[in-house]
């Protein structure tokens, strides 16, 4: 008996004692979802030109309405989100959600009789590539010895299954779950294996060769290389303003922190009854016994205020007391004289 036999028996069996038929669709997320009729109830429906489509809700006793057919015409109810195909009365959802995991019902009436087509949508979401890494390495006296994760980012109900790419490694490669464990002579011949990750809507493979034993595929963060050039530009950039700052603080230090010993004092600031003294005081020290390297002497700096006589009560400059005042040289003023004097001490 063909399959159309058995589903017109269970379309009849179904009307004569309320059995509902119903068969189970895989929705993709994302993508559209096509949910059909057998072909008796498309000839019922041509015939008898009274159907729907209809969704179950959150509520148990409340269904919606996605589509009237009477009369040949037909009336949309979510006409942004289903689109209906009038050749074979399908219903197709154009943008699969998880919202969308729901009963579906087609019913055909003639008078008091309905027959009912049940569909219950499931949504998945695809698998990803997935990825292979090393979790544990040793390799020693020519055999190596690893633990391989396989890995998908996206998917729902993701299952993993390993197997060999060729049939000379002798099942070294067969196994289920996300890890394997793997041990073998690296003198031996080159062999691959082949994770393939799952789910009932997709089905994605990575492979892994054994001469990967030797490289490092270590499941840590590494620096992408696209981003690498802009990595070393970066700390270059930084380097050189660092660079600049510290010579530009450097600078303007030095301009604004003179060597004291170096400053000519401005007669315009000294009072005119004082004047300013820099003395050099040097130790001597005194040889002993034979006479040492010629040492760097030490210098002290003396500031030191000279006071110079009262004037007179005339306003003329006053010469000191027995000291007349040579002939042809010019009165002694108040205007503040700098001496500088150097002396030197000796060190017993």
């Amino acid at each position: 008996m063909g399959s159309g036999a058995w589903l017109r028996l269970l379309l009849t069996l179904g009307a004569l004692w309320g059995i509902r038929a119903r068969e189970k669709v895989l929705g993709i997320l994302g993508e559209a979802t096509l949910l059909r009729i057998p072909r008796e109830l498309r000839e019922r429906t041509e015939e008898f030109g009274e159907a729907s489509w209809k969704k179950t809700t959150e509520e148990p006793l409340k269904k919606k309405f996605l589509l009237k057919i009477s009369g040949g015409n037909y009336t949309e109810f979510e006409p942004e989100r289903m689109r209906f195909h009038k050749e074979d009365f399908s219903l197709e959802i154009l943008n699969t959600s998880r919202d969308d995991r729901r009963l579906y019902e087609y019913s055909v009436s003639k008078g008091p009789d309905e027959e009912v087509w049940q569909i219950q949508l499931e949504v998945f979401e695809p698998v990803a590539d997935p990825s292979i890494r090393i979790l544990h390495r040793e390799s020693s006296n020519g055999s190596c010895s690893l633990a391989l994760r396989c890995s998908s980012e996206r998917g729902d109900e993701v299952s993993y299954s390993w197997d060999s790419r060729d049939n000379g490694t002798g099942g070294i490669c067969s196994g289920s779950g996300g890890v394997l464990n793997l041990s073998y002579s690296l003198r031996g011949a080159a062999f691959g294996c082949v994770c393939t990750a799952s789910n009932p809507v997709s089905s994605r493979r990575a492979a892994f060769h054994s001469a990967q034993c030797g490289s490092e595929q270590w499941d840590v963060p590494r620096v992408r290389p696209e981003l690498l050039v802009p990595l070393v530009l970066g700390v270059i950039v930084i380097v050189i303003v660092i660079v600049v700052i510290a010579t530009f603080r450097a600078t303007r230090s030095a301009k604004c922190d003179p060597d004291p010993s170096q400053v000519t004092p401005d007669p315009s600031q000294v009072t005119p009854a004082s004047a300013t003294i820099y003395a050099q005081v040097q130790r001597v020290q005194k040889p002993k016994g034979t006479v040492p390297t010629a040492t760097p002497l030490s210098c002290t700096t003396i500031y030191a205020a000279a006071t110079g006589p009262p004037p007179a009560p005339d306003g003329a400059p006053r010469s000191p007391a027995g000291s007349p005042t040579p002939r042809g040289r010019p009165a002694l003023s108040q205007e503040p004289t700098t001496v500088y004097a150097s002396v030197t001490l000796p060190v017993a």
